[in-house]
């Protein structure tokens, strides 16, 4: 009766516990990402900006929001998954269930998808570098080799130009070889 009891008391009160420590892990991880973030955006940032104009400094100010608001929502992405993983797989374990084959089979899983997705993990490798270095942004005209055009819209995986025929091109990431910026100065 008392194994019965526990079994019904006791496991849920420990897996309530572990979905209450990984929401409160993933919300303080997000926490400190986004302040992170945004402390090194705004250092890298303040640099060289007492020399611009309010127009140049307010389109600056743009930009750095841009890349700061994408990175950090890649980076609460990969945080999401990885708590609510590991506290999956531990509640898994505290019910009493065999968790090697699943570790074994996501393993597996991921390799598989590796080595599918290896395009875009590369567009998105590329698009996380491209938005950190900044090479450019929305309203930009860059020349990428085919077409130059005025950049729409800026992710992590896809860049959207129009150029002067207002034509919508989707420019991967990882295929970029090459960026002429015409807006950009040194």
């Amino acid at each position: 009766m008392q194994t019965l009891t526990h079994w019904f008391i006791g496991k849920p009160l420990q897996i309530a516990i572990i979905l209450l420590i990984a929401i409160i892990v993933r919300a303080t991880l997000v926490r400190i990402t986004d302040r992170l973030i945004r402390r090194a955006t705004t250092l890298h940032a303040s640099r060289g900006m007492s020399k611009l104009t309010r127009q140049d400094f307010e389109t600056a100010q743009s930009r750095k929001d841009q890349r700061a608001d994408s990175v950090s929502q890649l980076l609460r992405s990969i945080i999401t998954i990885f708590v609510w993983s590991i506290a999956t797989i531990t509640a898994l374990s505290t019910l009493g269930l065999n968790i090697a084959p699943i570790l074994t089979s996501a393993g597996v899983v991921g390799v598989a998808i590796g080595f599918g997705a290896q395009t875009l993990v590369k567009d998105y490798l590329a698009g996380i570098i491209m938005i950190i270095e900044d090479q450019y942004g929305v309203g930009d005209v860059i020349d990428v080799g085919p077409v130059t055009g005025t950049v729409v819209e800026v992710g992590l995986r896809v860049t959207r130009l129009q150029d002067t025929d207002g034509v919508i091109w989707y420019m991967r990431n990882g295929e970029v070889s090459r960026i002429g910026n015409h807006t950009q100065t040194a």
